[in-house]
């Protein structure tokens, strides 16, 4: 401001007509004292005080702090919920898979290190199947997007959501897809069974025909995956319509059930959420330790493969005897 009003009374100071030209020595100091009410600006600016500008020598150091946050990886943290620090714990030791309260060994030590591999980076899947209108959907829903619809209209094909979590501080993705219980589109749903981590049939607790159905939906989906490949469940949904002697009933038909399918038992409310984010998590925990122990495992064997190999033979060629493989001298003697 100092030096605009300073310039604005010089260019005056020459238009004006009433007055004298000024001399060569009047423009001289003119220009000196502009040049002093510069130089003092600039030495306030520098000097940090309030309303000062930024001096320019600090823009490369804002430049690189600008581009670190913009290396900073996006999207949206973790919620609370989905943080799983300790072993989440079954629902019924008569038919669960692990009765151990704790990670693995070795799952601890790893995540410790932070040495999982690439266990974060991928997305582990997990296959929701059963017979149509048992609540499959509404489970999912309830526990992505905590909502509960009573008018949910039946799926044609598949449909999946993705979860995120953090367990034992390391990120961990599930891709949930719910497939269709019509048998006009088993077809379309089986082909996404393939590759499935986890394997969830789901029935009514009320309908004791959908807890006889998820045999056939079981053979279904192991068809295709591997013998061993795949932790199972069985979830009852629909417990709020259900109590006293009549769940009681049901859930001791549903165990018995698990056992001979090699299940764990879990009873779910999709309407309540009762269970439904104990059960998620449970399966969260149990296939993260199983991803984080497989990584492991290709860890140790690809150490041990180096410089363990053999040498590649032709096909037709004889083998290397002892003496073959010698180093051949290189000189007479």
């Amino acid at each position: 401001m100092v030096i605009a009003g300073a310039s604005w009374m010089l260019g005056r100071a020459a238009a004006s007509p009433t007055q004298t030209p000024p001399t060569a020595s009047t423009i001289r100091v003119a220009r000196r004292s502009r040049v002093a009410l510069v130089a003092m600006v600039i030495a306030a600016a520098g000097s940090g005080g309030p309303g000062s500008a930024e001096p320019q020598l600090s823009q490369p150091s804002l430049d690189c702090g600008r581009m670190r946050s913009s290396l900073t990886p996006l999207g949206p943290p973790v919620s609370r919920d989905r943080v799983i620090a300790s072993f989440p714990k079954w629902y019924t030791p008569e038919a669960c898979l692990q009765l151990r309260e704790h990670f693995h060994g070795q799952v601890s030590a790893a995540c410790q290190r932070r040495n999982t591999g690439t266990v974060g980076l991928k997305l582990s899947k997990v296959v929701v199947v059963g017979d149509l209108y048992v609540g499959k959907t509404s489970l999912i829903h309830r526990f992505c997007k905590n909502v509960f619809d009573r008018d949910y209209k039946a799926t044609i094909g598949v449909d999946f959501e993705i979860e995120r979590f953090e367990i034992a501080g390391i990120p961990y993705s599930l891709q949930i897809w719910d497939t269709a219980g019509q048998e006009k589109f088993k077809c379309i749903a089986s082909a996404y069974y393939r590759g499935a981590q986890v394997i969830i049939t789901a029935f009514d607790l009320t309908d004791v025909q959908t807890l006889e159905h998820t045999r056939q939906w079981l053979e279904d989906a192991l068809r295709e995956n591997e013998a061993g490949s795949c932790f199972i469940f069985l979830v009852g949904t629909k417990k709020d319509l259900l109590s006293g002697a009549a769940c009681e009933q049901a859930e001791a038909d549903a165990v018995h059930l698990a056992r001979e399918m090699q299940a764990e038992y879990w009873s779910v409310s999709a309407k309540t959420g009762e269970n439904v984010k104990a059960f998620f998590s449970r399966v969260a925990a149990l296939a993260f330790e199983q991803s984080v122990l497989q990584d492991l495992e290709r860890q140790s064997s690809a150490r041990l493969q180096v410089g363990d190999g053999d040498l590649i033979q032709m096909e037709g060629s004889p083998p290397e005897t002892q003496e073959s493989k010698r180093p051949s001298s290189l000189g007479c003697c």
